[in-house]
């Protein structure tokens, strides 16, 4: 099984790119999309179809706002849109797919950059989903939450980790909750299963100097419940092609996918 998760800072932008003719070559089983920036209505338009594949959107209460996507090869037995909290379905931040024994779900957390009442709302919704994660975990089925959290964990996952430490994406609390998620919660990062490595990182500061010196951060997981821990094959983060701020993460499993 292989999934992609990418943050598209604006679908139409991304297919503009080369998105779709990308993504149709990378033979995924689920493909997973934060910040669309559409409505479900404008993402039946068939420029924003996959052949082989169905479309299934999350969109925001307010126009060209966040939103999540989410493309499978198989249709699943069910697909919950939101979290039952306006921190997040307002914005359309979740959207999960249930398989026969697990759910893949996308999902969009606020960047935290946009100002205290951004920041504000980022650490709200931090705290609504780890409560949300911590039920799940206690579930009879695995989970594979493909998210755009904007938050980097450990030094590692940022070049200028120094200078980082005073900025939205790797404050102290952030640090501290992805801590709670993959440890003591015991949720697992799919790319660190596999690799320690770093220079991994999945965005970039939108300015010249910064790709040109590779001074990213990793704020894309792939965060799976401990069942799926021994099914982790590959994990990688490309950086060319790029669609938007963010790069691709691709994870394969040892996993078949059925219905």
């Amino acid at each position: 099984m292989r999934i992609i998760s990418v943050n598209v800072n604006g679908i139409q932008a991304a297919v503009e790119r080369g998105l779709l003719s990308w993504l149709q070559a990378q033979n995924a089983d689920v493909i997973c999309l934060q910040d669309t920036r559409a409505s479900a209505f404008e993402l039946d338009d068939p420029a924003f179809q996959l052949d082989g594949y169905f479309l299934y959107a999350c969109d925001a209460e307010v126009p060209a706002q966040g939103g999540v996507a989410l493309y499978s090869r198989l249709q699943p037995k069910a697909v919950i849109s939101g979290l039952g909290f306006e921190t997040a379905d307002r914005y359309g931040r979740y959207l999960q797919a249930d398989f026969d024994k697990v759910s893949i779900a996308t999902l969009l957390l606020p960047s935290g950059m946009n100002g205290d009442e951004d920041l504000n709302q980022k650490f709200k919704l931090m705290d609504d989903f780890a409560k949300y994660l911590d039920k799940q975990r206690r579930k009879r089925r695995e989970y594979i939450y493909c998210g755009s959290l904007y938050v980097a964990q450990q030094k590692l996952d940022v070049k200028n980790w120094r200078d980082g430490q005073q900025s939205p994406g790797f404050l102290a609390p952030e640090r501290a909750w992805m801590d709670t998620v993959v440890g003591d919660m015991g949720y697992v990062d799919a790319l660190r299963e596999v690799s320690r490595e770093g220079d991994q990182y999945s965005w970039w500061p939108d300015n010249e100097q910064a790709e040109m010196l590779n001074l990213g951060w990793r704020f894309d997981y792939q965060l799976l419940t401990p069942g799926l821990r021994r099914f982790v094959r590959s994990a990688r983060l490309p950086r060319q092609p790029r669609f938007s701020q963010h790069a691709p993460l691709i994870v394969d499993y040892d996993w078949t996918l059925t219905i």
